[in-house]
C-alpha cells in the first residue's frame, strides 16, 4: 500500500513538473515573439504643433542638415538655423503608422534655412539686416565718418585745455549725433536678406521715400515740380488723382509730392577757431587849406585783427548753424584820416603859366608847317601821359572832332588868356568846371588826325595866337 502511494505521489509530481515546463517555454516563445514586432518611431513637431510621424528622426534632420551645409558654403561667416523650431518624440508601438515622404514635404513646405542677424532699427522700424550687432555698430559709424573730414579722428574733445590751445585755422569735432533714436534686435532672416556694412550705409543715408504738401508758385506747371521732386509724370498724377495733365495750376494750389529722405541724419558739433580782419573806419575832415575838389590823407588807416572762437553744427555735410562763443582782438584797427578841400578854386588865371605836361619834348614848334600855319607846339616823349591846366580858369569848352584835334578842352582863364589842349585819349573835367593851374584834365593820345601820340598845345590873348614858348617852358 505504502509503495502505491509512493508511485502514484510520484506520477503527480512528474505531471506538475510537465504542467510548469510547458508554461514557462510558452512565455518565452510569446515574448520573443513581441520584441520582433514593436517598431520605434518619431513624431514629428514644428513650433509645437504635430505634422506627422516618421520611422526615423534622421530622415528629417539629415535633410535639415543638408540643406544648413548647402547654405554655409555661399554664407560662411553667417550663424544658419531652421527657420522653425524642430522637435521629436520617439514611441515603441506594434505596427504604428508613419509617412517619411508626407512628413518630408510638409518640412520642406514650413520650415526654411534662416540666418541669426541684428536688425538695425530707427525709431522702432527696421532698416537693415546685418550679419552681427558689431557689423551694425560699424555701419553707423561709417555713416558718421561719412560726414566728418577724412584726416580728423571722431573723437570728442572734453579737455577745456586742448581747446584753449587752437590757434586760428583748427578745428575740433566735439559731438557726434544721430538725429533718430537706433535700437538694434535679434532677427532671423532668408541669408539673401542680410545686408553687407556699404550697403546699410547707402540705406540709411537715401531712407525711403516721404510724402509730404508742395504749394504751387505764380505760373508753376505740374511738370517743374514733377522734375524738381524726380516724379515721373505717372507717379505725380497718382499721388494726385483729381488732376489731369492739362490742368492749370494756381498760385498757393496744394499738390501731393513725394521726396526720398535718409532714415537718420548724421548731426556735427565742430568748434573751431578763425582770425577776421577788423576793417578800419574812415573820417573826412573838411579844411579851407585845400581846394575843392582836392583832398589828402593825413593820417594813413590800417585794419586791425580778431580771433573768433565758434560752434557749428553739419546736418549730413551741410552747414547748419554757426555761432560764436568768444572774439578776442589782437590788432586794433588804425581810422583813415582825410582833409577834403573846401577852399573855392581861384577862376581868374595870373598869367604864370606851367608847363602842361609832366615832362616831354617839343616835337614841333609854332609856325608854317606843311603849307600852313601851325598854331601851337607839340609835346611827347613822356612817361606819364597826365595832361595839366596851364593856369587857373574855368573849362569853357569840351569837344571831339574826328577828322582834325579829336578830343579837345579849352580853358578861359578869365584875363584875356585861353588855352588849347588836342589829341587827348581821355578827358577828366566838364564844361564850366574850375581848375587851378597844374589840375589834371585828362591824358596824352593821338585822337583825331595826329602823327603819334602827343599834345597839341596853344595859347590864345584876346582872340589872338601867341607862341606858347613865350609863356612855358620845361
Amino acid at each position: 500500500m505504502r509503495e502505491l502511494n509512493t508511485i502514484r505521489n510520484r506520477s503527480v509530481f512528474m505531471t506538475k513538473l510537465a504542467l510548469a515546463t510547458l508554461l514557462s517555454f510558452g512565455v518565452m516563445i510569446g515574448s520573443v515573439y513581441a520584441e520582433e514586432n514593436i517598431i520605434t518611431v518619431s513624431h514629428v513637431y514644428v513650433d509645437g504643433e504635430y505634422i506627422g510621424t516618421v520611422k526615423d528622426k534622421s530622415v528629417i534632420q539629415d535633410y535639415i542638415d543638408r540643406k544648413i551645409s548647402e547654405k554655409q558654403e555661399k554664407f560662411e561667416d553667417y550663424q544658419l538655423a531652421p527657420s522653425k523650431k524642430v522637435t521629436y518624440v520617439t514611441e515603441q508601438a506594434f505596427t504604428p503608422e508613419y509617412d517619411n515622404k508626407k512628413v518630408l514635404e510638409e518640412i520642406k513646405q514650413e520650415v526654411a534655412i534662416e540666418v541669426k542677424t541684428t536688425a538695425l532699427q530707427v525709431n522702432g522700424e527696421t532698416v537693415a539686416y546685418l550679419p552681427t550687432k558689431k557689423a551694425a555698430e560699424t555701419a553707423l559709424q561709417e555713416l558718421k565718418t561719412e560726414y566728418t573730414d577724412k584726416s580728423t579722428q571722431i573723437e570728442l574733445v572734453s579737455n577745456t585745455n586742448e581747446k584753449k590751445d587752437m590757434k586760428p585755422g583748427d578745428s575740433v569735432v566735439t559731438d557726434i549725433n544721430l538725429s533718430e533714436k537706433v535700437s538694434y534686435s535679434e532677427a532671423r532672416i532668408k541669408p539673401e536678406q542680410v545686408m553687407k556694412i556699404e550697403e546699410a550705409v547707402e540705406v540709411l543715408k537715401t531712407g525711403d521715400k516721404e510724402e509730404f504738401i508742395h504749394k504751387v508758385k505764380e505760373g508753376e506747371t505740374l511738370e517743374e515740380i514733377s522734375n524738381f521732386y524726380n516724379l515721373s509724370a505717372e507717379d505725380f498724377m497718382l499721388l494726385n488723382s483729381t488732376l489731369s495733365l492739362g490742368n492749370k495750376l494756381e498760385a498757393d494750389q496744394e499738390v501731393k509730392v513725394e521726396q526720398k529722405g535718409p532714415y537718420v541724419d548724421v548731426i556735427v558739433e565742430k568748434e573751431g577757431m578763425r582770425e577776421e580782419t577788423i576793417e578800419h573806419d574812415k573820417k573826412v575832415v573838411e579844411t579851407d587849406e585845400l581846394y575843392i575838389g582836392e583832398s589828402e590823407v593825413k593820417q594813413e588807416g590800417s585794419d586791425g585783427k580778431k580771433e573768433i572762437r565758434y560752434t557749428k553744427t553739419i546736418v549730413n555735410g551741410e552747414e547748419k548753424e554757426t555761432k560764436i562763443i568768444e572774439e578776442t582782438i589782437i590788432e586794433d584797427p588804425v581810422e583813415e584820416i582825410i582833409l577834403k578841400g573846401t577852399k573855392q578854386k581861384p577862376s581868374r588865371g595870373d598869367g604864370s603859366f606851367v608847363w602842361p605836361a609832366v615832362g616831354g619834348i617839343i616835337t614841333s614848334e609854332m609856325g608854317q608847317r606843311w603849307g600852313r600855319m601851325h598854331k601851337g607846339i607839340d609835346i611827347s616823349g613822356v612817361s606819364d601821359r597826365t595832361i595839366k591846366a596851364a593856369d587857373n580858369g574855368v573849362v569853357s569848352e569840351v569837344s571831339y572832332n574826328d577828322g582834325e584835334y579829336g578830343n579837345r578842352v579849352v580853358i578861359d582863364h578869365n584875363n584875356g588868356y585861353e588855352t588849347y589842349y588836342f589829341h587827348l585819349a581821355s578827358v577828366s573835367v566838364e564844361d564850366g568846371e574850375v581848375v587851378k593851374a597844374g589840375e589834371k584834365i585828362g591824358v596824352m593820345g593821338s585822337t583825331g588826325n595826329s602823327t603819334g601820340m602827343h599834345l597839341h598845345f596853344e595859347v590864345h590873348k584876346n582872340g589872338s595866337v601867341k607862341n606858347p614858348l613865350n609863356y612855358v617852358s620845361n
